[in-house]
């Protein structure tokens, strides 16, 4: 538990200098590029679209809206989170290791490179939620007082990523492999999340699968804080319990970890 609260203590001293180097970061990424900063609203644009051509145009065809939505609203509610909660546990997870040498170097408080990478995601993701808004607004998807709830899919997001990326940034400089088994569980996860498939319309197997999901969990408190016309969270209070419960643990054993291995970490290079 003291580990714990060192590692919140380090976040909150640096505060300053994480907000510094996100800004920083988003600067500098797109840079040299014509468009520049446009990039983080385009790409994900891109993909959407991309998507919606495979999915709702081919596999879907004619089937018409999904839980009450357009299907492209559907997607991009689901899509645009998804993308947040990717970017933010490859970013975090590989943040340590892109700038190995500045930590072992110099007295740098690593911890905070992820909060960093997990804050510049968090950019991107309010950027793109704009369109949803506004979409929402014009077509009366949800109540805007439900609005407030996108909040609490921040925080829950964010905790997460938080509790994975604290794992993983340690284990992929000690098991090179983990990267790559990363990248593929990342992408499991994508099909097993209902991004472009409804949690009504799936089978038991699917909706079991989803109910031990925590993404899945995630993904719905997006949606129904801005799309649907439920209450402002999804999930009953056993479900809060198993995500929460989840990721405490997650923070735990990756604040651990993060301390144990901090100092090695240049030992195996």
């Amino acid at each position: 538990m003291l580990k714990i609260i060192e590692f919140f203590k380090e976040q909150w001293h640096h505060r300053h200098l994480i907000w510094k180097l996100s800004i920083y970061n988003i600067k500098s990424q797109y840079a040299n590029h014509y468009l520049g900063a446009f990039w983080n609203i385009l790409q994900p644009l891109l993909q959407v679209l991309i998507y919606f051509i495979v999915f709702g145009l081919g596999l879907r065809g004619d089937r018409g809206d999904v839980e009450g939505i357009p299907f492209l609203v559907y997607l991009i509610s689901g899509l645009f989170p998804w993308l947040y909660i990717q970017q933010g546990i490859n970013g975090a997870s590989n943040a340590i290791q892109g700038q190995l040498s500045l930590v072992t170097k110099m007295k740098f408080p690593a911890s905070i490179l992820l909060s960093t990478a997990i804050l510049n995601g968090l950019f991107n993701l309010l950027l793109v939620t704009t369109i949803v808004i506004v979409i929402s607004i014009l077509n009366g998807y949800s109540d805007p007082l439900h609005y407030s709830a996108l909040l609490y899919f921040i925080f829950a997001s964010s905790a997460l990523i938080l509790g994975i990326s604290l794992i993983m940034s340690s284990l992929v400089i000690i098991i090179r492999d983990m990267k790559n088994i990363l990248q593929n569980i990342i992408r499991m996860f994508f099909f097993m999340t209902p991004i472009f498939w409804s949690l009504t319309e799936a089978n038991e197997i699917l909706q079991t699968l989803a109910s031990l999901n925590p993404f899945a969990y995630l993904l719905m408190n997006y949606r129904y804080a801005l799309v649907f016309e439920n209450a402002p969270l999804y999930g009953e209070m056993g479900d809060h319990l198993y995500f929460w419960s989840l990721t405490v643990i997650l923070i735990y054993i990756g604040v651990h970890i993060h301390y144990r291995f901090k100092n090695k970490l240049v030992d195996y290079l």
